[in-house]
Protein backbone atom coordinates (compact mmCIF):
# COMPACT_ATOMS: atom_id res chain seq x y z
CA UNK A 1 0.00 0.00 0.00
CA UNK A 2 1.02 3.73 -1.01
CA UNK A 3 -0.01 6.33 1.05
CA UNK A 4 0.43 9.77 1.18
CA UNK A 5 -0.94 12.96 3.23
CA UNK A 6 -1.39 16.40 1.77
CA UNK A 7 -3.21 19.25 3.95
CA UNK A 8 -5.00 16.68 6.35
CA UNK A 9 -6.30 14.36 3.71
CA UNK A 10 -4.71 11.18 3.27
CA UNK A 11 -4.34 8.64 0.03
CA UNK A 12 -3.77 4.99 0.38
CA UNK A 13 -3.68 3.02 -2.74
CA UNK A 14 -3.60 -0.58 -3.45
CA UNK A 15 -3.11 -2.04 -7.20
CA UNK A 16 -3.72 -5.21 -8.95
CA UNK A 17 -3.11 -6.70 -12.10
CA UNK A 18 -6.48 -7.88 -13.70
CA UNK A 19 -4.43 -9.79 -17.10
CA UNK A 20 -3.46 -9.15 -20.39
CA UNK A 21 -5.78 -8.88 -23.92
CA UNK A 22 -5.12 -8.01 -27.39
CA UNK A 23 -7.44 -5.04 -29.11
CA UNK A 24 -6.77 -4.38 -32.71
CA UNK A 25 -3.91 -6.16 -32.61
CA UNK A 26 -2.35 -4.18 -29.72
CA UNK A 27 -1.42 -6.51 -26.59
CA UNK A 28 -2.96 -4.42 -23.66
CA UNK A 29 -2.22 -5.06 -19.97
CA UNK A 30 -5.20 -3.85 -17.46
CA UNK A 31 -4.68 -2.82 -13.63
CA UNK A 32 -7.04 -1.73 -11.34
CA UNK A 33 -6.41 0.58 -8.55
CA UNK A 34 -8.30 0.73 -5.00
CA UNK A 35 -8.24 4.41 -3.28
CA UNK A 36 -9.03 5.47 0.33
CA UNK A 37 -9.43 9.28 0.72
CA UNK A 38 -9.61 10.11 4.49
CA UNK A 39 -10.31 13.61 5.92
CA UNK A 40 -7.51 13.93 8.73
CA UNK A 41 -8.17 17.72 8.67
CA UNK A 42 -11.04 19.38 11.22
CA UNK A 43 -13.06 20.73 7.65
CA UNK A 44 -15.52 19.28 5.33
CA UNK A 45 -14.01 19.04 1.37
CA UNK A 46 -15.57 17.80 -1.77
CA UNK A 47 -13.15 16.32 -4.22
CA UNK A 48 -14.00 18.59 -7.61
CA UNK A 49 -11.16 17.15 -9.99
CA UNK A 50 -9.18 14.43 -11.02
CA UNK A 51 -5.41 14.75 -13.00
CA UNK A 52 -3.72 11.82 -13.72
CA UNK A 53 -0.07 10.83 -15.36
CA UNK A 54 0.53 7.51 -16.49
CA UNK A 55 3.80 6.66 -17.68
CA UNK A 56 4.31 3.23 -19.51
CA UNK A 57 7.73 1.27 -19.32
CA UNK A 58 7.76 1.72 -23.41
CA UNK A 59 7.94 5.68 -22.65
CA UNK A 60 4.69 6.44 -23.91
CA UNK A 61 2.59 8.84 -21.35
CA UNK A 62 -0.92 9.08 -21.01
CA UNK A 63 -2.83 11.89 -19.14
CA UNK A 64 -6.33 11.91 -17.93
CA UNK A 65 -8.12 15.00 -16.81
CA UNK A 66 -11.58 14.98 -15.88
CA UNK A 67 -14.48 15.65 -13.05
CA UNK A 68 -14.91 13.88 -9.87
CA UNK A 69 -13.99 10.28 -9.37
CA UNK A 70 -16.00 7.35 -11.14
CA UNK A 71 -18.80 10.07 -11.85
CA UNK A 72 -19.10 11.33 -8.25
CA UNK A 73 -17.86 14.61 -6.45
CA UNK A 74 -17.75 13.32 -2.67
CA UNK A 75 -17.85 15.51 0.23
CA UNK A 76 -15.67 14.25 2.91
CA UNK A 77 -16.53 15.25 6.25
CA UNK A 78 -13.54 15.02 9.13
CA UNK A 79 -13.00 11.55 10.20
CA UNK A 80 -14.57 9.87 7.10
CA UNK A 81 -12.92 8.04 4.19
CA UNK A 82 -14.37 7.77 0.64
CA UNK A 83 -12.89 4.68 -1.37
CA UNK A 84 -13.07 4.02 -5.31
CA UNK A 85 -12.24 1.69 -7.49
CA UNK A 86 -10.80 2.29 -10.97
CA UNK A 87 -8.80 1.13 -13.31
CA UNK A 88 -6.71 1.40 -16.71
CA UNK A 89 -4.95 -0.18 -19.96
CA UNK A 90 -1.51 0.17 -20.61
CA UNK A 91 0.79 -1.20 -23.33
CA UNK A 92 3.52 -2.50 -21.09
CA UNK A 93 3.58 -4.91 -18.19
CA UNK A 94 5.21 -2.31 -16.37
CA UNK A 95 3.97 1.36 -15.49
CA UNK A 96 3.24 3.76 -13.36
CA UNK A 97 0.94 6.55 -12.30
CA UNK A 98 0.69 9.71 -9.77
CA UNK A 99 -1.41 12.61 -9.81
CA UNK A 100 -3.39 15.43 -7.60
CA UNK A 101 -7.14 15.87 -6.59
CA UNK A 102 -8.70 19.64 -6.44
CA UNK A 103 -10.74 19.94 -3.77
CA UNK A 104 -12.40 22.54 -2.05
CA UNK A 105 -12.65 23.41 2.01
CA UNK A 106 -15.90 24.63 3.03
CA UNK A 107 -14.73 26.14 5.86
CA UNK A 108 -12.42 28.77 3.60
CA UNK A 109 -14.51 28.14 0.12
CA UNK A 110 -10.98 27.58 -0.78
CA UNK A 111 -9.43 25.13 -3.58
CA UNK A 112 -6.18 23.20 -2.95
CA UNK A 113 -4.31 19.87 -4.18
CA UNK A 114 -4.27 17.07 -2.87
CA UNK A 115 -1.36 15.15 -4.20
CA UNK A 116 -1.88 11.56 -5.24
CA UNK A 117 1.33 9.48 -4.73
CA UNK A 118 3.57 7.69 -7.41
CA UNK A 119 2.85 4.04 -6.96
CA UNK A 120 3.37 0.98 -9.60
CA UNK A 121 1.76 -1.12 -12.29
CA UNK A 122 3.55 -4.29 -12.94
CA UNK A 123 2.05 -7.50 -13.63
CA UNK A 124 3.40 -10.56 -11.68
CA UNK A 125 5.10 -12.46 -14.22
CA UNK A 126 7.54 -9.30 -15.08
CA UNK A 127 9.22 -9.71 -11.36
CA UNK A 128 10.43 -13.67 -11.82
Amino acid sequence: MIQQVTRGIKISVVTAFEGSFIKDNVLLYAFTYNIEIENQGKSSVQLLTRHWKINEALNKTQYVNGDGVVGKKPVINPGEIHKYKSGCLISSAVGAMKGAYIMIDFSSTKKFNVEIPPFKLSAPFILN
